[in-house]
């Protein structure tokens, strides 16, 4: 026998220790019949956390969103922290922005931008069955983006009020539509990467990927419905007086009625990724990332998490709302909403810690961590020293989690599982804002950091 395999007699060893130790049994009585995470659920920490804070936005949106079954939640982010402003402006009681409409839009955008990428990965003679490619075969079209992402839809699209493009069944659930467009982007692939071998000209596979994008319109526009053109918006404002705006198109709605508020292009996304090789103070990029051909790219700006988090609080006191992209289910209490180091105790059920046995930039470079949700700060809590200790997440996972949909997040928590944060550049350092003139480094397209939130 191989000297690592598992003898006989060592697992009867295993078997002796667990059952030599009581609590082991008692243990394994609640966990076989209960949620371990809720069987590690911390009732200390439980009643010492609170969602009270010492600064908030001026007034919180209504209603509470629902991304349902979706991995849209970096839309759904921005548009919480867009409507705050634009409700204040607008004397609204309550508003949602189309979370649909974008969802529309980036569907076809991103499409494109994989057949392109397709196109540009068979010229540079990259085999279909290498990592790259491979890699992005994977998963041709997912739900989740990026910060600078939504910008470039934004910017090119506009916006609509939910009222005018709402929800549709595979806006809430998305796992169909999106089997069938994998299945055809993968059969799109195989086409251009033959035509490409034929060496047909430039203009000849333009004219392909067109005919591909059609088929891709007609699928997304059956399943999504297709956003009007233009549109006309009514509604009552907090006095019960009836306003209208429109008819006007959806980029004309954003930079005449919204940008004046909030506009995305003063926004700046800081990152913090602790792994030696990533030096803070540099920009970076992941290659093959993206989702609208020619629009901006993404870009990272690498920076110690504090200065994230100082900035993050800077926002919140002046009354801005702040997108932020982290991972979201590492000691995590579902249910009260509590994103803490301390809400679970693993060693006391299993006898071993769980998460925190890597460091941050360990947990990286092992596959353990990496971003997968985007929500919104809209409070924080700071100490006598002005540091912050505990931050107010809106999410958009319903009502029916943590205090109405909010979350309570401390600053631990931010500090390990925090990656990225978008707030105002009036408020960042210049030296810091120059970060965003460099040459990016080019990360592979497979590095966690272009992991999409979901």
């Amino acid at each position: 026998m191989d000297a690592s395999a598992l003898s006989p007699e060592t697992l009867q060893k295993f078997r002796s220790n667990f059952y030599a130790d009581p609590k082991n049994i008692l243990a394994q009585n609640v966990c076989t019949r209960i949620d371990p995470l809720d069987v590690c659920l911390s009732r200390k920490h439980l009643e010492e956390t609170q969602h009270v804070f010492t600064h908030k936005v001026e007034t919180e949106a209504k209603p509470i969103t629902n991304q349902k079954n979706t991995g849209r939640c970096w839309i759904f982010a921005t548009l919480n922290v867009i409507r705050i402003p634009f409700m204040k402006q607008y004397n609204l009681d309550e508003f949602e922005f189309s979370q649909a409409y974008l969802f529309f839009w980036d569907k076809i955008e991103r499409c494109n931008y994989f057949l392109t990428n397709m196109v540009k990965t068979a010229q540079a003679g990259e085999p279909v069955d290498g990592r790259l490619v491979s890699f992005l075969l994977h998963d041709p079209t997912c739900d989740g983006g990026q910060w600078d992402m939504i910008v470039n839809l934004i910017n090119k699209h506009g916006l609509m009020p939910k009222k005018c493009f709402p929800e549709s069944f595979s806006c809430e659930s998305s796992l169909r539509m999106n089997a069938i467009l994998k299945s055809k982007l993968r059969e799109y692939t195989k086409d251009l990467r033959n035509l490409v071998s034929e060496g047909v000209s430039d203009g000849e596979i333009r004219s392909r990927i067109e005919q591909q994008m059609a088929d891709v319109y007609r699928i997304v526009g059956i399943c999504l419905g297709i956003p009007p053109e233009t549109f006309s918006w009514e509604y009552y404002d907090k006095t019960k007086q009836f306003n209208s705006v429109g008819p006007v198109t959806p980029l004309d709605f954003y930079v005449k009625y919204v940008k004046p508020y909030y506009n995305v292009d003063d926004k700046v996304c800081l990152v913090t990724d602790p792994r030696p090789t990533n030096s803070y103070g540099k920009a970076y990029t992941v290659d093959y990332l993206g989702n609208v051909v020619d629009g901006r790219p993404i870009i990272y700006n690498n920076q110690p998490v504090e200065l994230l988090m100082k900035l993050a609080a800077e926002s919140i006191k002046s009354l801005e709302p702040v997108w932020f992209g982290c991972e979201v289910c590492k000691r995590f209490a579902g249910k009260q909403g509590i994103e803490d180091l301390k809400v679970h105790d693993f060693k006391l059920v299993f006898g071993v810690d769980v998460t925190l046995g890597l460091t941050k930039a360990e947990r990286l470079l092992y596959g353990e961590s990496m971003m997968t949700h985007a929500m919104a700060f809209t409070a924080v809590t700071l100490d006598g020293e002005g540091n912050p200790t505990k931050f107010r997440v809106e999410n958009s996972w319903g009502d029916d989690r943590g205090e109405k949909g909010y979350l309570v997040m401390s600053s631990d928590w931010f500090k390990e599982f925090v990656f990225e944060v978008v707030v105002d550049k009036k408020f960042v350092p210049p030296e810091v804002l120059e970060v965003f003139s460099m040459e990016p480094i080019v990360l592979p397209a497979w590095d966690p950091m272009g992991t999409l939130a979901h």
